[in-house]
């Protein structure tokens, strides 16, 4: 389907990841307890989200799924420490990160954290390189050379080495999400957190990126975590949860 791969610096590239995240992962790289998440809309209580648990295992591919409006969204910001919980435990790559004010999960964000979106959110005036090289250039003071050297080598790896100098609009949109994936990963992040990703490709796209994205797991070790429709994500996934009126009922482990 696809021949680029981050062979043979796979190995380099896990050594400096666990390098730059400070050692050794925990085996949980996100440990979530009675999150709770309320918001007022014209002086009425939503209840979003409702005593939700939930342990996520690093270097796991796991689907939230539901209906819209069920809270998956809202929980995915909440895990991406995009909003915080009303109330509840929630430790994200070791860090208590309720506790962070809002500069503190911006940075921790950026250094930790990758998203891919459904409308990719790709900078109109910047090339695919530029774009990848992005979140480096604000999040982490690297040197030009090592900047260069690791959005080459993503960009290699989902296929988009020689569109490095196009803008978004002189792309695909299967081509978009492959620089938005390269970007994700571009912080050598524990974690990436995708809001249905594939809902604006078709079928054949859709297929592609999802492969790509559990390869890259396999090569990098990053924790994918999706929310979701989009059953091609889910017959891929290995453990589906189920969110209904903002609680976790369900949960599968597929072979």
């Amino acid at each position: 389907m696809f021949r680029h791969s981050l062979e043979p610096s796979r190995a380099r590239w896990r050594a400096a990841a666990a390098q730059e995240r400070g050692g050794a992962q925990d085996v949980n790289v996100i440990r979530a307890g009675d999150l709770t998440k309320t918001y007022a809309t014209d002086g009425v209580e939503v209840h979003a989200l409702m005593g939700v648990s939930v342990d996520v295992e690093a270097g796991s591919f796991i689907a939230f799924v539901g209906p819209s409006g069920s809270g998956k969204t809202t929980l995915l910001n909440l895990l991406g420490c995009l909003d915080k919980p009303t109330s509840g435990r929630l430790e994200v790559a070791g860090s208590d990160v309720t506790r962070l004010d809002r500069r503190q999960a911006a940075a921790f964000r950026g250094a930790r954290i990758g998203f891919v979106f459904q409308s990719f959110n790709l900078i109109a005036v910047l090339t695919a390189f530029e774009n990848v090289e992005y979140p480096l250039v604000m999040v982490q003071d690297r040197p030009a050379i090592e900047r260069r050297r690791r959005v080459l080598e993503l960009l290699d790896a989902v296929g988009m080495a020689d569109q490095r100098d196009k803008r978004p609009e002189q792309l695909s949109g299967g081509q978009k999400q492959r620089v938005a994936i390269a970007r994700a990963l571009v912080t050598r992040p524990e974690l990436v957190l995708a809001d249905e990703p594939t809902a604006n490709l078709d079928g054949e796209t859709a297929y592609t990126i999802i492969a790509l994205m559990k390869k890259l797991r396999d090569e990098v070790g990053t924790t994918f975590v999706f929310a979701t429709h989009d059953t091609r994500i889910i017959g891929a996934a290995e453990i589906v949860y189920t969110v209904e009126d903002g609680r976790l009922t369900g949960r599968q482990e597929l072979p």
